[in-house]
């Protein structure tokens, strides 16, 4: 059964974008992942999203993701809401993959913005409506035209906005003016997909974070989150200052290499990567250790 969701917060308030583990031989970690999900949700994450790019998407084939979906579903589904990312820039594949989702018991989906192929607007509206279309989960849109290369703009967040399974964003645009009036104009629930913006965007209007930090700092976002909504906006931006190293050292390269580092610095479930995404280097890792350190994460 999955957790309760409200219209405000569909998908909870608090979503790791959990990576991939692996074994040593790089293949895919079933144990891992579910040691890795029962940790961030007893952390206080509500939601996890899998299969996103910070899931290593692009190189796991569609069988893996589909068992992934399902462990993860085994060890925490009653506790935490289980995404799974379906975003191609194959609108055929994408609905494959939500389908297949829906059948492995997923509770939402995340469809990213088509990729490399530059699709107008309405190419954009017909491939996100083709996707929610496809089965009965409610689905977040991912928008992050600096990965994709085109913006979801506000006019098509709005049109989109009008599917019943199309309930909310994950916005990653680093545009708070034009965030500011597509969450006030579409009706969907806007989720932070940029952890340096989870509280300016919080101050907006946005219901919680899809985040990469949070991989090792659950409990400081939460605190956060709790602090702000709770109408300490004082202590709420002391935590926010206090994780501005965190955020820049887990973004200085590929936040997958990050934060892999990090969680096996904590003996915690990762692995190695798949290429193209290589391991840091000794300088890098040192670096990192420096940076969490300066956000009080100490590994």
């Amino acid at each position: 059964m999955a957790p309760t969701s409200t219209p405000q917060a569909p998908f909870g308030r608090v979503l790791t974008a959990m990576v991939t583990p692996f074994t040593a031989d790089g293949a895919l970690d079933l144990d891992g992942a579910q040691r890795l999900a029962a940790h961030l949700v007893d952390a206080g994450n509500d939601g996890l999203v899998l299969n996103g790019t910070t899931g290593e998407s692009p190189t796991t084939s569609d069988q893996e993701k589909e068992h992934l979906v399902k462990a993860v579903l085994e060890a925490v589904g009653d506790r935490a809401h289980i995404v799974t990312g379906v975003g191609t820039n194959d609108t055929a594949h994408s609905v494959e993959l939500a389908r297949r989702a829906e059948r492995a018991g997923a509770h939402g989906l995340l469809a990213v913005t088509p990729y490399y192929s530059k699709p107008p607007q309405e190419g954009l509206h017909r491939h996100f409506t083709a996707i929610a279309d496809a089965t009965g989960l409610p689905v977040m849109l991912y928008d992050i035209p600096g990965r994709s290369g085109v913006p979801i703009e506000t006019e098509t967040l709005v049109r989109l906005g009008e599917h019943p399974r199309i309930v909310a964003n994950k916005d990653a645009k680093g545009d708070l003016a034009a965030a500011g009036w597509a969450l006030s104009r579409s009706g969907l629930a806007w989720y932070s997909g940029d952890d340096m913006l989870n509280l300016p965007l919080l101050s907006i209007g946005a219901v919680g974070f899809v985040s990469v930090v949070s991989h090792i700092v659950t409990p400081e976002l939460r605190a956060l989150l709790d602090a702000y909504t709770g109408g300490d906006v004082a202590k709420a931006a002391e935590i926010h200052q206090r994780l501005l190293p965190v955020y820049t050292g887990m973004f200085r390269t590929q936040g997958v290499i990050t934060a892999k580092s990090a969680l096996a610095l904590r003996g915690l479930p990762a692995g190695p990567l798949r290429l193209p995404l290589v391991e840091l280097t000794g300088e890098q890792a040192d670096q990192l250790r420096k940076d969490l350190a300066a956000g009080g994460v100490h590994l």
